[in-house]
């Protein structure tokens, strides 16, 4: 059930994005309203994008999508389901970006460190130092804790939707459950990204492709670096 507020914001950026293309900005937003501040506009978004009303788009200035309408509520030509699989890159440009106030890129996207490259397929030397900084968006974060990103080498997790060169978004964390993908640290040595699976006392890292056979490891000597939480794909 949404407040007025949140309806007339919704019916606001909906009508915008019909007519235009893209998304108002948060001044247009805060005078369509009759709010004193932009806080008031970061609010409702927030609590839209909670309800599952919106999406917010790392890569693209000021990027709002409406992945739902109340009843009563027209929608969008072409507005269909939604898949909260992967963020498209490239960055925005420059005459994008200059239209984007430090609230909205705060409010977006979030700069995480890239740790380096993570094998999908036969680990690699574990990876330990920052290559760059990736902008990701902040839905992807909610979960807390510390963040890290990395590139992704090989095509073993091809089937679970990972490609060769996508950036993982990962959580930084000790323990998984069965069915996670995790960053596995292999003999302290060597790093993988896998399904995780436990087998009694042992530890499965499985493949998503059929041409990898599943590694199977003591569970003293694998430690789970970090759980898959998103995924960023440049073109």
């Amino acid at each position: 059930m949404l407040t007025k507020k949140q309806k007339d914001l919704l019916e606001f950026i909906h009508k915008r994005l019909q007519k235009d293309g893209v998304p108002p900005s948060f001044d247009e937003m805060k005078d369509a309203l009759d709010l004193r501040s932009k806080s008031g506009i970061h609010r409702l978004i927030t609590a839209l994008e909670e309800r599952g009303f919106i999406r917010r788009l790392a890569h693209r200035a000021r990027a709002i999508e409406i992945v739902k309408l109340p009843d009563g509520m027209a929608p969008m030509a072409g507005m269909g389901g939604f898949e909260p699989k992967v963020i498209d890159g490239p960055h925005p440009s420059p005459a994008q970006a200059a239209n984007v106030t430090p609230d909205e890129v705060q409010l977006f996207a979030r700069e995480l460190p890239v740790m380096g490259r993570i094998a999908a397929g036969v680990p690699i030397e574990a990876i330990s130092h920052v290559h760059h900084h990736v902008a990701v968006p902040g839905q992807m974060l909610k979960s807390g804790g510390q963040h890290y990103a990395l590139e992704v080498k090989g095509d073993s997790m091809i089937n679970a939707g990972i490609n060769d060169g996508d950036v993982v978004i990962l959580r930084e964390t000790s323990s998984a459950d069965n069915g996670d993908i995790v960053v596995a640290l292999i003999e302290d040595e060597e790093a993988t990204l896998k399904t995780y699976r436990r087998v009694g006392s042992s530890i499965a890292l499985e493949a998503a492709n059929p041409a990898y056979e599943t590694r199977v490891f003591p569970d003293e000597k694998v430690r789970v670096q970090g759980r898959l939480v998103g995924l960023i794909r440049n073109y």
